[in-house]
Parts: structure tokens; sequence; C-alpha cells
């Protein structure tokens, strides 16, 4: 049993943090340092934080530039910047493929360049780091670098070049740094690309250690604050900004008693399902997993689901666009895809853990990586992808799955090489899983 923390004023906890990264930040160009690094957990105001940075730094004569690791970040970081403050003059620097969406193109405070020297004098420059790595001839004062921990040492190398000082704001819980190429030649070694940007600037500035913290999470309700705290940030936990009764999932048509109704009731129940299939080894494409999860996604719409929260305490239908389905690979996307077309629930987000990561929903339905697999591979006990895929929601999240998870676990111990000058990674996937999966026994409901 997970125990429940509150902070008895989480407005005020929050802000008391922010006001203390700043005034960080204000120190020191005085003290010396070049870095400051916060840790941000699901939800926690990761965004309103870079945000505000952005805008303290240019209402204090300074000129940024904003590093994120995908478009989509930077998209919603400009729109973002636009909206709270209409005044701002924004350079958003892309690539010869990319497209502007039409929202940003509206904007009349943004200038979209292929070059730096297009931008004019923006206030604030926003790019991606492998954009940024192609700016050779300009220099800034501060940097603020969101997403930190998912962006590879070598890219930071790259980049390191353009600013003097630099704000790294990312999740640690969160999916580490990828590769599609074998990186086992550089494992241990200080120069490893595929350590973090952040694992690289504590390592190299000790002084920086320990991080600032966001202490609320926004996002997870009471319900689900405690377990994703417990299982994937025992070293730095975190508390839920809601109290019990703030939120809740309700349906104004009544279920007919199935297994799937069951499931969604105790969902709507107690923010957590196991929607758990028979024991049985399949493909990646299990399509008995997928035409689960599309079920009880066409059900969840079906049943006319409600949210009721402290953002709309009258409640706000939820409809698809507030629905997503999580995955670990793109062909179980896919498969999922055509189940939900198949009953008429096309419009609902299905995706991987990676592209889900940093966006937000009401209600998330996700088929666990280990679901009917023979064996325990690193990349399905990844900690960072089932935090990922269990951290997405505001009301409930649904876990479909095979039994025999927890036997898979006992029966394929880890085999992966343990390296010389690799600090060791908490929790791991071993940890993660198994307290999940100890909170889901209580929230099993058995499809046969």
């Amino acid at each position: 049993m997970v125990s429940i923390q509150y902070v008895a004023d989480p407005v005020a906890a929050a802000e008391d943090t922010v006001r203390t990264i700043l005034a960080d930040m204000a120190d020191m160009a005085a003290s010396g340092r070049r870095g400051l690094v916060v840790d941000s957990p699901p939800g926690a105001g990761k965004t309103t934080l870079v945000v505000r940075a952005a805008i303290t730094l240019v209402e204090g004569g300074e000129r940024c530039m904003i590093v994120a690791q995908t478009n989509n970040q930077i998209d919603d970081l400009v729109l973002r910047l636009a909206a709270e403050h209409p005044t701002l003059r924004i350079g958003r620097l892309s690539a010869t493929e990319y497209t502007a969406p039409e929202r940003l193109l509206a904007l009349p405070n943004i200038t979209i360049g292929r070059r730096a020297d297009d931008l004019g004098h923006a206030d604030v420059v926003l790019a991606t780091a492998a954009k940024w790595a192609t700016v050779k001839e300009h220099r800034w004062a501060w940097a603020i670098v969101d997403e930190a921990y998912q962006m590879r040492s070598d890219m930071l190398l790259l980049i390191a070049g353009r600013f003097d000082r630099a704000l790294f704001v990312g999740d640690p819980g969160q999916l580490d740094p990828f590769s599609i190429v074998d990186t086992s030649r550089w494992i241990g070694l200080p120069y490893d690309p595929m350590q973090s940007a952040v694992a690289v600037v504590l390592t190299q500035n000790p002084e920086l250690a320990p991080p600032h913290r966001l202490p609320v999470s926004w996002r997870l309700s009471s319900s689900a604050a405690p377990i994703v705290s417990a299982a994937f940030y025992p070293f730095a936990g975190f508390s839920a900004a809601t109290t019990d009764g703030t939120r809740r999932l309700e349906f104004t048509a009544a279920g007919f008693g199935s297994a799937v109704d069951e499931t969604l009731t105790m969902a709507a129940r107690t923010g957590w399902a196991l929607h758990e299939l028979p024991a049985r080894h399949t493909l990646r494409t299990d399509a008995e997993a997928a035409d689960a999860a599309a079920q009880i996604a066409a059900r969840l719409l079906a049943l006319g689901a409600v949210g009721v929260c402290e953002r709309h305490p009258g409640g706000r239908d939820i409809g698809p666009e507030r629905i997503a389905i999580g995955v670990a690979h793109r062909d179980q996307a896919d498969q999922i895809r055509r189940a939900l077309a198949r009953v008429g629930a096309a419009q609902i987000t299905v995706d991987t853990a990676n592209r889900l990561q940093g966006r937000e929903f009401e209600v998330t339905i996700m088929v666990h990586p280990l679901s009917g697999r023979r064996d325990a591979t690193a990349f399905h006990l990844e900690a960072g992808r089932l935090c990922v895929l269990a951290s997405r929601h505001r009301q409930a999240c649904i876990v479909v799955a095979r039994a025999g998870i927890a036997d898979l676990l006992d029966a394929h111990p880890s085999t992966e090489p343990v390296h010389l000058n690799v600090p060791a990674k908490f929790p791991d996937g071993w940890e993660a899983n198994q307290a999940m999966l100890a909170h889901l026994a209580d929230h099993r409901v058995r499809a046969l």
C-alpha cells in the first residue's frame, strides 16, 4: 500500500520553488556558475517554469535561446510564450523541411527563419537541439534547455559554444536519450554520447548537485501521484496538487456488467484498472490485446464519460481528443488504430511512449510493454518507458496486459552487463515493474 502525501498549500510550495530557482539564476553571473538543473516530475509545471524563466531574463535585459528536442515541443513553447506575452518578439529557428502549423503563422509577434540572421532582434529564439548545432555565428548570454534528460551529451557538446549560462529543465523519470546506432564502444567513457546532457553537466560540475526539484504534480491526481512517485522517483518524491474527491470520473449511461464495463467502473472508482487477459505467449502485435484496448476506449465514449476536476467542477465531457492509448512499438500502434477504426473510435490518439512523452490526457489506456512476452529485454524493462505510459493521465489509467508478467520477471533475471564508470540508475526496470504490478493487483479485472 502506497501512502498518500499532500502539500498543505501546493500553489505556495510551487511558487516558493520557482522563486528560489529564479533567484539562483540571477546570482549565477556573480558566482561564476554556468549551469542550473531543475528536476520536474510529470505535470509539475516544467513548461510554466521555462516560460517564466525566459520572460524574467528578457525583462532583465537579456536575450535568450531555448532548446528542446522535437519540433512539436518547440511549437508548443512558442504558442505558450506568444499567448502569455503578446508583445514578446519570438524567433522560431527551423530546418529547411520544417512546415509551420497555421496556428503559428497566424501570430503577429513570431518570426520564422532558417538562419539566426533571419530573425532580427528577437527577444527569445527557439529551436531544436539539432538545429542549434548548425548555428555557428551567434552567441547568447542564456540558454534554457527543455527536456534536458532526453538530450544526448554529444548534442550538448555541439551547442555549448552558443551560450554562457544555462538552465536545464527535465524529468529524470522519463525515457533516456536513444540512438539508432550501436554505442557500446563508448559505454563507461567520459565522452559517452549516450549520457544525458544533465548527467554530463552534473558529473563535470559537482557543485550543481543536488538539482532543484519541483515539488507538486498538477496533472496526476491523489490516486496516481503516490504510486508514480514511489515506483519511479524513490529518492526525489513529489505530491499531488489535488486531494481526494477533487477529481471524479463519471458515466452518463449505465453499463451491462461485461469485463470491459467492470474495468471502466474500477478505473472510475480508484483511478486505476488492470484489464488482465489470460496468460499466453504472443507475437508483439497481440491481436487480442489490441482489440481489448480499442474496445475499452470505444466503450468509454459510449458510456458518456465525464470528468469532474478543479478546472471543471461542473464536469466536462471526455471526448476522443482527451483519451490516449500508449504502446511500446509503432506496429502495435498501427494495429490498435485499425482496431479503433473498426469500432468507430478512430479519433482517439494512439502512439508510442516516445511520442506521448510530454503530453496530457484525461484517461489513458496502455498495453503493458511486457504483456505476452517470453523474455524481459532491456527495452521492454526500461523504467522510463513504463513511467511515461503510466503518467499521462489526469483522471484514470487503464492497463491492458496478459497474466504472468510477475512470473516473467522472476524467470528472466537481468543479464545486462555491468560496466565500470557507469552510475547505476535507480529505480531500474525490475523494481519499477514490480512496484506497479503490486499496486495494480488490487485493481485487477480478469477478462476471460
